[in-house]
């Protein structure tokens, strides 16, 4: 069947050329790449004026993109597949060895997916830093990275080859490290981007890997032939296994998955806006967008699939669970996007029938996830920039608009009907128990795990909205001891952006959703959907599956009320089990990333440091000793005196004779 879905796909696309607006959709990497740049050069002559060009660049590519949209719309699904060449690189050799690489943009269903959400949602952004940003001096150089983070993602989504993408994966690398170290005169915001930098080396160490294996095995990295090989059979089994592993490795770095996951709470250390746009629409998204591209790869090779599934069920799980025990509003959200994009990875390990389930998910997750830490970085701005929890509630009473706002995007991401959340989370869960992918067990195995880890996100989203906006208030002077804050909403420029992201979180899953739009968009990519499949196959009933669902949210949602609404809050955590010190402390990962990673890597730095020194070092000292030994026991010999040089000459010819006498008797 997965087969037949792929054949079906390759048959309905093939790559057009570029016409009308198509052919000018580099301007959509163009404009923010070169605002950009001339806001870093240009210093500080545009502080009063160059946030609102930067506003302006990223609204430009986001309504090139629309038109550019709304024109495949109106053509057949065989013609949506369009190249759009922009120039050509290098050219080496000649004949069956040459080598030569365009560098082209690929404009098809899923990468224009990926552009309406990058610039819709990074421009809704960027209005908001605009206010968020106000005081800060540097706000005009955090703008330039906002517009470099934009440019960088959209180069990674629009390329037609692993190199081109992978320019656009280094790019958003350099940005993520740029923004979460932005404040990088605090010391903690510092050691936070270099961990997120070096984490995200290993994941591209993986990615490099597999151009490497595409480039022996095929002598190409275009989407067009690596894919093509795999889809016809040309790719064996070990290339396909070896390339999926690294592939997976390098998404997850980038998204943030188990085991390179290490990094994402601590890049709550940048500014909010950064946050929201690193989990809704740019960085950790990179890893989901790979797998999908290269799912023909995966299909070719059932152990890698199994692999990218594997990892998505148990990081699914790892969020969910760190996310219960956090009092930092920011990292609780950090633990969800973990979480979701662990449901994406679930969905995209499934093959062909949950590819588009994920990229679904993915899109809708974008607007709500943005939402919330948008809404977050309003909470911060009211609470003079607190993150602790324990140090808020019934800030409904001050912040009401924040408050329906926040609450649209929790109902969301909880999965709740009619919000968008249940629309796009609810068919991976009933994916997951298809056998169509891994049979009996496997079905069992993966719908438990992601229908428990909807049960917990129902928990700890609960958690986080009602100590933030139900209970007593904590902010008062007597709960605090001199706390002096005054809650307030904050300005239209901030609540703007997030009420626009409120309409899409509450109406985009029942439009989407009900009408199978997104599906039908997807197909030329992704294959066609396969809801009957999925239906006749499962282990379990999909009303069962929606049911049982429903339940596990609810009674997430109702123990968060019971403890955190009915119950006091208490001002310092309480003494607890093993688990929950164990989540507290992100279940101990940096200590085994230190005890499996880092401290067998000093331990082999300090004995090749070692041995450099001892033995080479040596080898090098010894000759220079020598020769330093040997030169000053023949200075003894040149003492100036005629007479010693006589002795030296006689003695010389004397051997000499001995020698000759010697070899006549012999």
């Amino acid at each position: 069947m997965n087969s037949l879905l792929l054949n079906a796909a390759a048959e309905q696309m093939a790559n057009v050329s570029a016409t009308g607006l198509a052919e000018y959709a580099w301007l959509m990497v163009a404009i923010p790449l070169l605002v950009s740049g001339f806001l870093l050069v240009c210093g500080r002559a545009t502080d009063k004026w160059g946030h609102w060009l930067a506003v302006a660049a990223s609204w430009s590519s986001f309504l090139l993109g629309f038109i550019i949209f709304c024109q495949m719309i109106g053509q057949a699904p065989a013609e949506r597949s369009i190249l759009a060449p922009v120039f050509t690189w290098f050219k080496a050799g000649s004949g069956n060895e040459a080598v030569e690489f365009s560098w082209n943009l690929l404009l098809d269903p899923l990468s224009m997916t990926f552009v309406l959400l990058v610039t819709f949602v990074g421009s809704l952004i960027h209005v908001y830093s605009v206010a968020y940003m106000e005081h800060d001096p540097d706000r005009r150089r955090f703008f330039a990275y906002l517009n470099f983070f934009v440019a960088s993602m959209l180069t990674l989504v629009l390329s037609d080859s692993y190199v081109a993408l992978f320019f656009g994966w280094e790019g958003v690398g350099l940005a993520s490290y740029l923004l979460i170290g932005f404040w990088n005169h605090e010391l903690p915001n510092a050691v936070a981007a270099k961990k997120a930098f070096v984490m995200n080396r290993v994941g591209d160490l993986g990615l490099l890997l597999a151009m490497m294996s595409m480039y022996a095995e095929f002598n190409s990295m275009k989407f067009v032939d690596v894919l093509g090989a795999s889809r016809s059979g040309d790719m064996t089994g070990g290339w396909a296994t070896a390339i999926g592993l690294f592939l997976l490795l390098a998404a997850c770095g980038k998204s943030a998955q188990f085991p390179l996951q290490a990094w994402l709470g601590d890049a709550m250390a940048g500014p909010t806006p950064v946050s929201a746009l690193i989990h809704a629409a740019t960085m950790v998204t990179a890893g989901v967008y790979l797998i999908v591209r290269s799912g023909d790869i995966f299909v070719a090779s059932p152990t890698a699939q199994l692999c990218v599934a594997i990892v998505g069920a148990i990081t699914l799980l790892f969020g969910a669970i760190v996310g219960c025990a956090k009092d930092d509003m920011k990292k609780v959200l950090a633990a969800s996007t973990m979480s979701q994009i662990g449901y994406m990875m679930l969905g995209a390990g499934l093959g062909p029938i949950g590819w588009t389930l994920a990229i679904f998910h993915l899109f809708v997750h974008g607007f709500f996830k943005a939402q919330l830490f948008l809404g977050a970085g309003s909470v911060m701005h009211a609470m003079n920039e607190q993150v602790d929890m324990r140090r808020f509630g019934a800030l409904r009473t001050v912040m009401k608009v924040s408050w329906i706002c926040f609450g649209i995007a929790w109902l969301a991401i909880l999965g709740i009907p009619p919000f968008s959340g249940f629309f796009s989370k609810e068919p991976i869960i009933a994916a997951a128990f298809n056998t169509a992918a891994f049979g009996t067990t496997g079905a069992w195995i993966f719908g438990l795990v992601s229908m428990v880890g909807a049960g917990i996100t129902s928990f700890y989203m609960s958690r986080l909205f009602f100590m933030i906006f139900h209970g007593e208030k904590r902010w008062t002077t007597e709960f605090d001891g001199g706390s002096d804050v005054h809650p307030h909403e904050a300005s239209w420029l901030m609540n703007g952006p997030i009420v626009v992201l409120s309409v899409f979180s509450l109406a985009m899953g029942m439009v989407l959703g009900f009408t199978e739009k997104f599906n039908q968009w997807l197909e030329p990519v992704t294959g066609t959907a396969a809801a009957t499949e999925s239906a006749t196959v499962s282990v379990l009933s999909h009303a069962a599956i929606s049911v049982i669902t429903l339940i596990l949210v609810l009674c997430g949602l109702a123990l968060a009320f019971v403890m955190y609404v009915h119950k006091p809050v208490p001002k310092v955590a309480p003494a607890s089990n093993a688990l929950v010190e164990a989540a507290r402390v992100d279940l101990y990962q940096d200590t085994v990333n230190e005890s499996v990673a880092m401290l067998p890597a000093q331990l082999l730095t300090v004995g090749v440091g070692g041995a450099d020194r001892g033995l080479i070092d040596g080898i090098v000292r010894g000759i220079a000793w020598c020769a330093q030994a040997l030169g000053r026991t023949l200075s003894h010999v040149q003492n100036g005196y005629i007479r010693a040089y006589a002795s030296y000459i006689l003695g010389g010819v004397l051997l000499a004779l001995v020698l000759v006498v010697g070899s006549q008797l012999v």
